[in-house]
């Protein structure tokens, strides 16, 4: 959905009032499960100097990965031009910020997609602009600058981190604030959900569950990842997490902005008792902060999630919103 035309005004105001600042950059990130734009600035002076602030954001659920979960991934004619079209408006949405720079940027559907080159090349003959299509490697490393730059989590020298998108799981290791290992797993909600539930539209079975739960913690033991940092701090980004600390929020009466960034493994069990017990088209009308284009794959993040902290002992996620785009804008900024 557009941003009004009095919250856009609002955001550009609010943008003029930040004060000395380099000019804004933007990224669009073209994901599985949605494709989005993060434009933001960096403080070129004053108490805030080095600090990237976000001054506009926007996420298109343009699902483009049907298909991932089973076997060879062809972008289909319909997922291309849906993605042209949301990539299309959210350049639009940049353009009224004049950025210095602009970066489109790709993961797991197209990286992973026999097609995926077509589809790069329909998206510079329609917008002039060509698309870096990230490795796994790079993936996980921009999403731990991304996460880096964020001052809520400064206080944090030895951790991990996890981002779930509808292709893949990337993993990090943090010794120092450097990162000591990084992987991407191809455990997406979207992939994982084609492959382990049989339907989509019915309530999520524990059969479903433990599938995905079993699937999940034996990816992470084969692939090598450890978790032997001497602290057990871990933060986890992306859309699904933020739509659990959301969907948590709101029952308590609370806008996501107010509630709590520490969501803890009991919070997600509760969650996915709310929304595991009844079919996608209740999911879709009776869970506030549910987005209904990814109420089918929701509870299969949620199982992910609770299987990486029972993997990696943990009771409790540093939730961030800053990542891939914010780790990629830095760059951006700085080149």
């Amino acid at each position: 959905m557009k941003p009004s035309r009095s919250t856009a005004n609002q955001e550009k105001a609010l943008w003029r009032t930040l004060g000395s600042h380099y000019p804004p950059v933007a990224v669009v990130d073209i994901g599985s499960n949605s494709i989005k734009l993060l434009v933001a600035v960096r403080f070129s002076d004053g108490t805030k100097k080095g600090v990237l602030q976000e001054i506009f954001q926007r996420t298109l659920d343009e699902r483009i990965s049907t298909g991932i979960g089973r076997g060879a991934l062809r972008l289909s004619e319909k997922s291309m031009t849906r993605g042209i079209g949301a990539i299309r408006l959210l350049l639009a949405d940049a353009a009224a910020y004049s950025p210095a720079k602009i970066i489109l940027v790709a993961t797991s559907a197209v990286r992973d997609s026999a097609n995926g080159a077509e589809f790069c090349e329909r998206v510079r003959a329609a917008t002039g602009h060509d698309i870096r299509i990230l490795t796994g490697d790079e993936e996980a490393n921009y999403i731990g600058r991304g996460l880096t730059s964020d001052p809520t989590l400064a206080h944090l020298h030895d951790f991990y981190v996890f981002d779930l998108g509808g292709g893949s799981l990337e993993c990090l290791a943090f010794r120092e604030r450097r990162v000591q290992q990084a992987c991407s797993l191809p455990l997406g909600c979207v992939r994982l959900t084609e492959r382990f539930v049989a339907d989509a539209a019915a309530p999520f079975s524990s059969e479903a569950r433990a599938a995905i739960a079993n699937h999940t913690q034996r990816a992470l033991r084969e692939s090598g990842f450890r978790f032997d940092l001497p602290s057990h701090d871990a933060v986890f980004a992306g859309g699904s997490m933020t739509t659990a600390r959301a969907i948590a929020g709101l029952a308590e009466g609370k806008p996501l902005p107010e509630t709590a960034s520490i969501v803890t493994v009991a919070m997600l069990e509760r969650v996915l008792e709310r929304v595991a017990v009844l079919p996608l088209v209740e999911r879709r009308t009776q869970i506030a902060g549910l987005p209904p284009a990814r109420a089918d794959v929701f509870p299969t993040a949620l199982a992910t999630m609770l299987a990486v902290a029972e993997v990696a002992g943990l009771h409790a996620f540093h939730h961030s919103f800053h990542n891939l785009r914010y780790g990629i804008a830095e760059e951006l900024i700085l080149v």
